[in-house]
């Protein structure tokens, strides 16, 4: 299991700037972050083993995290929500 830990002060910002619906996609994300982390996509497709890796969520949502193995932990970096009107 790992550990998320407290997200990167613009992430705090973006997180909290989420409509209601996106909140629980996102809360969904962060669960399945907790036991695999390494199941969202490499942020540079050159560089598949990088631990620095994106995760879509909802209609419109993108997580950005590191994981650090070492220490068993996700480090959310940015959350970017994208509302179509």
């Amino acid at each position: 299991m790992y550990a998320i830990t407290e997200p990167d002060p613009i992430a705090q910002d973006q997180i909290a700037a989420l409509p209601l619906d996106a909140v629980r996609y996102l809360a969904e994300v962060f669960a399945l972050l907790e036991t695999a982390p390494w199941a969202g996509k490499p942020s540079n497709p050159a560089k598949p083993e990088g631990n620095l890796r994106i995760m879509p969520f909802g209609t419109g949502g993108l997580v950005t995290y590191l994981v650090l193995e070492q220490q068993r932990e996700v480090y959310i970096v940015r959350v970017q929500w994208l509302s179509i009107a």
